[in-house]
């Protein structure tokens, strides 16, 4: 295995001043300190937590609708979660040059990146969506669930593939912004684009307020609508110009081949990476539905309660990214590794005490959701197991966010997708030949995380080095 050359779009930036943009906006970083990590870290951790609060009231609405609701939402959100790995080669790449162009003082270069970024996220989310829409009667038959779980993935995918755009522009502004170093904004426009979601699902799952009884269809809608909102108020931010970026004005809107290349380059790994890893959760759900629809509806409530203790890791992940590329860009190696470094520990310490947490009151935990006895029995076994593996995943995200900020975004493709179909393997294996519960299909984690966990640590010191190196020859040039 090895780390990614650092090219022209990670090399640090030894003459670029470190305090102010070419106009004199201060919006270059300074020194890196425990605070300026926590103060961008904290507010992603907010909009995450939000969303997650969303999705789980979501489900509480579904879930009074039948375990085959539940479940079949379940099934189409797999389905949601790859078209996002495929549209996040955009934002991954337009973080890492927003942030690197930002660290290095170039305020042009990290406007022009920022509208390529729109641009290029709008024209890879047209075709996709179109697919997505047609296609979603064969792509929910391919997980072979009970008709009546299938026709309700059916109709939630629909409507969310058609309306993929709103989610597209939701998560390359809000990208665009944190490469800048602002997590304030995508957090103000999720706080009111997910109390509009709440609104809506309640109101069109069950007929409130006037609107139609629409059921599973209700809470698409009103996912639907609601990003259309946040990503309304992002774009408006991003125009307004009263930011450390901007994409306001008429020039530089025409496609950027160059720029496209650059986004590709460091995306797409990131992209396939989101790609394998949704694609083995999606094999994971296919092999649950062996055990059950009671197995497949205890699954979906159990992660989506644990999806909460993951938010620190991903919280401190993405603030790891944006860090250590203003680091690169602006020449301060030790800076990166102190926000590798206060990131990952930080994240280790609300994953350890959630995993407790969630360990400790199991049954009470899946019981909030649902009074199905054998839901509730099987929901606890797979959030304990899920729990136990929650420290590995403090050390796997948050270094995998560390290693894409210097640039090298292979590395995390390839230890996550080591670890994802390794745990794969071994849960189809104890489900066909074992008779394996749900419990047995997520302790995989336990037995396959340390490949991530460690082997991200490893290759993020490994890459410091040779940045190091890199620099050093440069100065004495």
């Amino acid at each position: 295995m090895s780390t990614a050359p650092i090219d022209e779009t990670v090399a640090p930036a030894a003459s670029a001043p470190a305090s102010a943009t070419p106009n004199g906006d201060a919006h270059a970083p300074g020194p890196m300190t425990q605070r300026r990590v926590l103060r961008l870290a904290l507010p992603i951790i907010g909009e995450n937590m939000l969303q997650t609060t969303v999705g789980l009231v979501d489900t509480l609405f579904v879930a009074r609708l039948g375990a085959s609701a539940v479940a079949g939402v379940g099934v189409a959100l797999e389905v949601v979660f790859f078209m996002i790995a495929i549209l996040s080669s955009v934002a991954i790449g337009g973080t890492i040059l927003v942030s690197q162009a930002i660290g290095a003082g170039k305020q042009a270069e990290a406007d022009a990146n920022a509208r390529q970024t729109v641009l290029w996220g709008a024209i890879i989310a047209m075709p996709l969506s179109l697919i997505g829409f047609i296609g979603s009667p064969w792509l929910i038959a391919m997980f072979h669930t009970a008709p009546d779980v299938a026709a309700h993935a059916t109709v939630y995918l629909r409507i969310t593939t058609a309306t993929s755009l709103a989610l597209l522009m939701t998560f390359v502004c809000g990208a665009v912004l944190r490469g800048a170093g602002d997590s304030q904004s995508p957090l103000r426009a999720s706080l009111i684009a997910n109390l509009v979601n709440i609104v809506l699902a309640w109101a069109l799952i069950f007929g409130h307020l006037g609107l139609p009884k629409l059921g599973v269809a209700g809470s698409a809608w009103g996912t639907a609508i609601a990003r259309a909102i946040g990503a309304g108020i992002l774009l408006w931010i991003l125009l307004s110009g009263k930011r450390a970026v901007s994409i306001r004005g008429r020039a530089g809107w025409r496609p950027h081949p160059g720029i496209a290349r650059k986004l590709m380059r460091l995306g797409v790994p990131s992209a396939v990476e989101q790609v394998l890893m949704e694609s083995g959760f999606t094999v994971f759900i296919a092999i649950v539905a062996l055990i059950g629809t009671a197995a497949l509806a205890a699954q979906q409530i159990s992660f989506t309660a644990l999806s909460i203790a993951f938010l620190p890791g991903f919280g401190f992940a993405t603030a790891a990214t944006a860090l250590v590329g203003q680091s690169i860009g602006a020449g301060r190696p030790e800076d990166a590794r102190f926000a590798a470094k206060v990131s990952t520990w930080w994240s280790l310490a609300w994953m350890s005490a959630g995993a407790l947490l969630y360990f400790l009151f199991a049954e009470a935990i899946i019981a909030a959701f649902t009074s199905d006895a054998d839901v509730v029995r099987q929901g606890a076994g797979a959030l304990r197991a899920l729990a136990l593996s929650l420290p590995l995943w403090a050390f796997w995200t948050v270094k995998g966010g560390s290693l894409r900020g210097t640039g090298d975004t292979r590395t995390p493709m390839l230890t996550s997708t080591l670890t994802m179909w390794s745990a794969v393997l071994l849960a189809w294996i104890w489900v066909e030949h074992f008779n394996g519960n749900l419990t047995a299909v997520w302790l995989t984690f336990l037995i396959t995380g340390p490949i991530a966990a460690f082997g991200n640590e490893f290759f993020f010191h490994r890459r410091m080095r040779r940045v190091v190196r890199e620099r050093a020859v440069g100065a004495a040039i």
